[in-house]
Parts: C-alpha cells; structure tokens; sequence
C-alpha cells in the first residue's frame, strides 16, 4: 500500500507530547481560508514555483509537467507530493526514534491525514509494533468508518474545533460541522484521549459567544485531556502563490494578546486545561 505525502517534519514539538515526527498527507475536504498549510489541500501531486529562486535560465520550460521540475537548477521549481510505500515511511520514521524518549513520537496531520485512512492505519499499526507512541492530527471531517479503521492504533487524537455555529463553520471552511462534532463525541464515548485544538480567527470565532459556544462542547466530552487556543498568523500565505492559488483571508487581522487572555479564561472558568 502507498500514500501520498507533502512533508515529513523532524524534530516536532506542537504536534503532541514530546519531541515528534510529523507526517503530512495530501488531500483536504475543508477549504478554510486561513489554511497554512495549502500543500495538503488538493489530493493530487502537482507543481510548487518559487520566482525568488528562479535565475531565468529556461530549464523548465513552461512549468507543466512533473518532468520540468527535475530540469531546474535552482529548484525554484519543484514537485508537491510524494507517493511513499508503508516500508518507506516506516523507515524515515524510525530514523527519529533515539530522539521520542519516553514521550515523543509520530503524529498524522494534513490536510487531513483520514481521506488516507488505510494507509495512515496500517502505518500506525507498524508503530505501535515497535513501541512507538503514535497521534493523529484531524478536522474530524470523515467518515467515522475511518476513524474506526485507527482505533486500535492511535494513543492520542489532536481535534480541531473551528466553529461551535454550522453556519459560521461553512461559511468560512465550505463545510458544516456537525459530522465533526458528531465524530469528536464518539471518540470522547470511547475514552480516546483528546487534545481540542482551536484556531482564533479575528472575525470568526473571536467573539465570546462563539467561543462560550466551543467551551459547551468541549465541557460535556470526558476524555479531554487539554485545549490549545492557536492565534490566527498569516505565515503559510506566501506559499498560495507558489502553488497558483490566491491568499482570501486578510493577513493584516491578529487576535491582541489581552484578548487571547479572555478568550482563555472561558474555558479554564469551565475547569478546561488550556495550554
């Protein structure tokens, strides 16, 4: 079996406990418009064109094919996704394995790492074979059968919860959220350890009562270990350009830091450990 890759990241610290490897599936059914990762959105392999590299010799072409890519010598010009075998990818993660200690370990992101759920299952299960700690990082925007097909093999779920209002959710993400939210109270009723992570975006979910809304939830699931409130950045919108896609969200927005410290109190007044 294969899967299909836009990164692996070493040496990772946000996406779970300790120090971790991150792998990144392609493909994504969200469409949210402040998405810093746009490599994992389309599910297909393509072209990434960096014009700052680029020294104008004309290797390339016209940038069509994956073929060009392997033409430029200044890799200006290079290809988004790798289709990698379970041994493979096996392989580069326990390159990492002197470094997990007692904590780390690998974790699943995107995209969204379940339209891969065969694949991300059966390397999780090689994992947990070895003794490695495995995550996975989700939107919660699959089939619960996917979910179900990691069940076995995955130590710790990382939940991304945008928006407590379905509208609010489709507006800005293209889809509504009540599979989300029915898939996150599934894995709760299982005992599945959670990690709730909740991006604040200025103008979507900043409000109070938005966020009273996410605290609701997050209050009456039992198997919530912590909650991480991520201010909104803009750092991933220089690479829509590189990838022939156009930045919609405003980059000038932010979330003041006193404001985070309210927002945060919502859910610590709800006996929620935010981090």
């Amino acid at each position: 079996m294969t899967g299909l890759i836009f990164d692996i990241q070493r040496f990772s610290v946000h996406d779970g406990p300790g120090i971790r490897t991150t792998v990144f599936m392609k493909g994504c059914p969200l469409r949210c418009r402040w998405c810093h990762n746009p490599e994992g959105l389309s599910r297909e392999i393509g072209l990434q064109f960096f014009e700052e590299k680029c020294i104008g010799c004309g290797s390339c072409g016209k940038r069509e094919s994956l073929a060009d890519a392997e033409k430029c010598p200044a890799e200006a010009l290079i290809v988004c996704g790798k289709e990698i075998s379970e041994e493979e990818l096996e392989n580069e993660i326990m390159k990492d394995c002197i470094f997990y200690g007692t904590d780390g370990g690998v974790t699943f992101s995107g995209g969204e790492c379940l339209l891969q759920a065969d694949f991300v299952s059966s390397v999780l299960k090689r994992m947990k074979s070895k003794g490695i700690a495995t995550a996975v990082d989700t939107s919660g925007f699959v089939p619960w059968q996917s979910f179900e097909k990691t069940l076995d093999f995955c130590d710790l779920y990382l939940y991304d919860i945008k928006a407590a209002d379905s509208d609010i959710h489709r507006e800005y993400t293209g889809v509504g959220n009540e599979l989300i939210i029915s898939n996150l109270k599934k894995l709760s009723s299982l005992k599945k350890r959670l990690w709730i992570r909740v991006p604040v975006i200025p103008g979507v979910n900043d409000g109070e009562n938005e966020m009273k809304r996410i605290a609701d939830i997050v209050s009456g699931l039992s198997s919530v270990e912590q909650l991480t409130l991520m201010p909104y950045h803009s750092l991933g919108s220089e690479r829509y350009k590189t990838l022939g896609l156009k930045y919609t969200f405003d980059k000038t927005l932010s979330v003041p830091e006193i404001e985070m410290d309210k927002l945060k109190k919502i859910f610590t007044d709800r006996n929620i450990a935010v981090k």
